[in-house]
């Protein structure tokens, strides 16, 4: 009787994932846009807090960006990863011209509005797909 039902609950969770897997985005190769911000206090948690809503806001809202990846550096190992930004944006789009338009909409635009002063830097780097 256990037997059968650890199997049962094995197979609902295996079936759960593969269901939660398909949800899943596929990353788009036309377009990339990868943006890194250095915050001027990295070590405020109100800062943190107020620039994660707000890019959380503003990729809920996007029209335009498809897959959306919210990344912070983890603790590097290797002399070749750079870890001094503070956040990693990694968005795909079905085009270039796609990415132009979400660089102005409003979601965007707020978004920049909302945290502009938060941030010392920001560097993004655009890639079109093979």
């Amino acid at each position: 009787m256990k037997i059968k039902f650890l199997t049962l609950m094995l197979m609902g969770m295996i079936t759960a994932v593969g269901f939660s897997q398909s949800k899943e985005q596929t990353f788009d190769h036309a377009f990339a846009h990868v943006v890194y911000f250095w915050l001027k206090n990295p070590d405020s948690k109100a800062d943190r807090a107020k620039f994660e809503a707000s890019l959380q806001k503003f990729l809920d809202n996007s029209e335009y960006a498809k897959t959306k990846f919210i990344g912070k550096p983890p603790k590097a190992i290797r002399a070749v990863v750079d870890d001094s930004f503070t956040y990693s944006l990694i968005l795909s789009f079905d085009s270039a011209e796609a990415q132009a338009a979400y660089q102005v909409e409003a979601p965007h635009l707020v978004f920049i509005n909302e945290c502009e002063d938060l941030w010392e830097k920001v560097i993004v780097y655009d890639s079109e797909g093979l």
